[in-house]
């Protein structure tokens, strides 16, 4: 085969890989614009909003920010956690590539004047490079193809030395065997419902919450009352959860067509290469919630 030949090959198959990625993501994008208009959390109580938000939110660096902060939500969806962040800072920037999610967060944050909103692709973020004092992704990037593009075109709107919040799925990589185990099978199940015609799908979700996440978040519960420790039970993290925020998850783990998962050493790499430093760790569930600070000389 010539050189020629061999070249015209090679664009042809990243072309088709462009092309799958692209499909595979705009899927992804209305599947979450479909959940978030179903899940709008409004029947949720301010008290278990706050709860879930602190859990996110307890090392990010508050007391760093400077007066009238100008920040970014990376994947804002609802616009849940937006809502904790507007009051506190001077401009919130909220991103997502769902038209159905932004609606959504439209009407969340409609009494917060301070932020504004972008139809984005996290991977074609419009905003100014350097620009930002924070930003934070909770639960996006690992949803997304690229997610190491995605994760350095956040950095890169940072200023130096801003703080970048993130939450990125678990791998379970230092659990037993029975539970890593567990999750190559939830992940097999995933890989079917999360094609299913939608009506389909969000019913076996809620079915999943009702005879699955309920049930051993209630069992998880007892052994804590009991005085035992509930952290060897899978779902253990939703014991003090409403059924509410279980059907919300339910749909959101096996309703995706694309999830990734990561060890605290992948998480820890992903955001260094972006040019993160000093990257802490939340030590308790969710895992992984992590904090790092954009480096001083990534201009």
């Amino acid at each position: 085969m010539k050189n020629d030949e061999i070249d015209d090959s090679k664009r042809i198959n990243q072309v088709s890989a462009g092309s799958e990625s692209a499909d595979l993501s705009r899927r992804v994008v209305r599947g979450f614009g479909e959940e978030w208009s179903r899940f709008t959390n409004q029947a949720l109580s301010a008290h278990e909003l706050q709860e879930m938000f602190e859990l996110y939110a307890a090392i990010f660096p508050w007391r760093d920010l400077p007066k009238d902060a100008v920040g970014f939500d990376a994947g804002c969806g609802s616009g849940r956690w937006a809502a904790f962040f507007a009051p506190r800072v001077g401009l919130l920037h909220c991103i997502d590539a769902s038209d159905a999610a932004l609606e959504i967060a439209r009407r969340t944050l409609v009494e917060h004047p301070n932020v504004v909103f972008h139809h984005q692709d996290i991977c074609e973020l419009g905003l100014p490079d350097d620009s930002c004092d924070f930003g934070y992704s909770l639960g996006v990037l690992h949803h997304i193809p690229d997610t190491e593009l995605a994760t350095a075109t956040c950095v890169q709107k940072l200023k130096p030395g801003a703080p970048f919040l993130v939450y990125l799925y678990y791998d379970l990589d230092n659990r037993g065997l029975l539970q890593r185990l567990l999750l190559a099978v939830v992940t097999a199940v995933r890989h079917v419902i999360a094609r299913l015609p939608r009506r389909i799908r969000l019913l076996v979700a809620d079915v999943i919450s009702a005879l699955v996440y309920w049930p051993l978040a209630r069992f998880a519960k007892l052994l804590e009352k009991a005085g035992r420790d509930p952290s060897w039970v899978p779902l253990f993290q939703y014991r003090r959860r409403s059924f509410y925020v279980m059907r919300n998850d339910a749909l959101d783990r096996f309703g995706t067509r694309l999830e990734k998962r990561y060890s605290r050493d992948d998480v820890r790499l992903l955001l260094e290469t972006a040019g993160l430093e000093n990257v802490v760790f939340a030590e308790g569930p969710p895992w992984w919630v992590a904090v790092g600070w954009r480096s001083q000389g990534s201009r």
